[in-house]
């Protein structure tokens, strides 16, 4: 009998639907990388303002933030693979004609915010479906591996995509770069039609909203989550305007453009692939207090920026925010994977991202009233500040200090805190 070869069995634990999903997200990540810094310019190559790249931002992100839930839900009924089919289909459609409006040179404000608009309403339908089948497909004695292995796929797609996107819309312009994320999700498409569900998933009697309940009892009753979704809506709205208005204004404005911005994008994913190598050996035992230690370096951009570095420092700044996503990330899933039963798994994460991402189209809709009112340097400062005061505060709280990795013998911890009805 032949021996297996050694690299067969030491990724063994990488199921087909793992690899398949893996492949996947770093071919759409690729794409969306380039995406945000090409919308972000097309909107100031039109004769826009920062308010009106801040305005095409929120528009992404309010339907993201109004239907995640309904793509939690669906995800925990329905074959998670066929959802995220059609939710890159849409997308991909949807990126393709505003890449073909850019490219005409005739495009209006309210065409970008339409069309931004179907790509977050195709992104919530998409992730909760992904959350879940990642989930799904890695065994609980392996998530880190898993989990750091996916992500430093998905983040070396971000270095690639980040400065791909920037030196194509500095040399050929945004439009491009937008058809080229269109590409991108219909490859991502094809390939997750041949993901197989590894166990179907098992809704409760009732309806939808009952699913979403069941959900919601979930998240409250154990209050490490909702503390860090808590946190992490003000943290987002504060990183999305840095990365999404306020980094891009700047570059244009004395750092020499998308090209600049997109090096610094690129270093971003360098720290997050850097990291993953070490997150896929290292299994700290205080998950949450680890990832949260990772969380004080997403304000360092800001601080950059807010101090008018030149652009090698500001590179190094975005490599350290790189670094302490992936530290977080990692550990993040971990938790999740380890405390919430499996056929809760998108519905959680669903409101995982919808409690994140709430404040984030207000955030990115108010970044240019608030550079106008307090100054760039103000409204960068300001950033800066929530960031390292919430990643502080968080750490008061003894559960998230307290939750500690379980080997897969151990029995689950069961939940004792009453769980009220929404």
């Amino acid at each position: 009998m032949p021996t297996p070869h050694p690299h067969s069995r030491r990724f063994a634990w990488a199921s087909r639907n793992f690899r398949i999903q893996t492949a996947a997200t770093v071919i759409s990540g690729l794409g969306n990388a380039g995406a945000p810094i090409a919308t972000a310019f097309a909107v100031l190559g039109n004769g826009g303002t920062t308010a009106e790249v801040g305005y095409v931002t929120a528009a992404r992100l309010l339907p993201t933030v109004l239907l995640l839930l309904v793509g939690g839900a669906l995800a925990d009924r329905m074959p998670r693979h066929l959802i995220m089919v059609a939710a890159n289909l849409f997308s991909g459609v949807s990126q393709a004609v505003l890449a073909a409006l850019v490219l005409t040179g005739d495009i209006k404000l309210w065409q970008m915010l339409v069309l931004s608009a179907a790509g977050g309403a195709g992104y919530a339908l998409y992730s909760p479906a992904s959350g879940g089948m990642i989930m799904q497909a890695v065994p609980q004695e392996h998530a880190a591996r898993a989990f750091a292995v996916f992500r430093m796929g998905l983040n070396a797609s971000q270095i690639g995509g980040a400065a791909l996107g920037g030196a194509l819309t500095a040399a050929v312009g945004p439009g491009w770069v937008l058809a080229l994320d269109a590409l991108c999700f219909l490859i991502a498409a094809a390939l997750r039609f041949f993901l197989e569900p590894e166990r179907a998933p098992s809704p409760s009697g009732g309806g939808m909203l009952r699913d979403l309940r069941e959900g919601w009892r979930e998240v409250v009753a154990r209050r490490w989550l909702w503390v860090i979704v808590l946190q992490f809506s003000v943290l987002v709205a504060c990183v999305n305007a840095v990365e999404s208005v306020y980094g891009p204004a700047v570059a244009d404005a004395r750092l020499g453009g998308a090209g600049a911005w997109g090096l610094a994008m690129a270093a971003y994913g360098v720290g997050l692939v850097a990291t993953g190598a070490l997150m896929a050996r290292w299994r700290p035992r205080r998950i949450l207090l680890i990832g949260n230690w990772g969380v004080f370096l997403f304000g360092v951009p800001a601080l950059a920026l807010a101090a008018e570095v030149p652009l090698p420092l500001l590179v190094v700044a975005m490599f350290l925010s790189g670094v302490g996503v992936t530290v977080f990330g990692v550990n993040w899933m971990v938790a999740l994977q380890q405390e919430i039963p499996e056929e809760m798994f998108s519905r959680v994460t669903a409101y995982d991202e919808l409690g994140s991402y709430s404040l984030a189209p207000v955030g990115t809709a108010l970044a240019g009233p608030a550079a106008v009112a307090l100054g760039m340097s103000g409204a960068l400062w300001a950033c800066a500040v929530v960031c390292l005061v919430l990643s502080a505060v968080v750490l008061l709280d003894p559960q998230v200090r307290r939750l500690s990795r379980r080997s897969t013998t151990d029995a689950p911890v069961p939940v004792t805190e009453p769980a009220p009805t929404p």
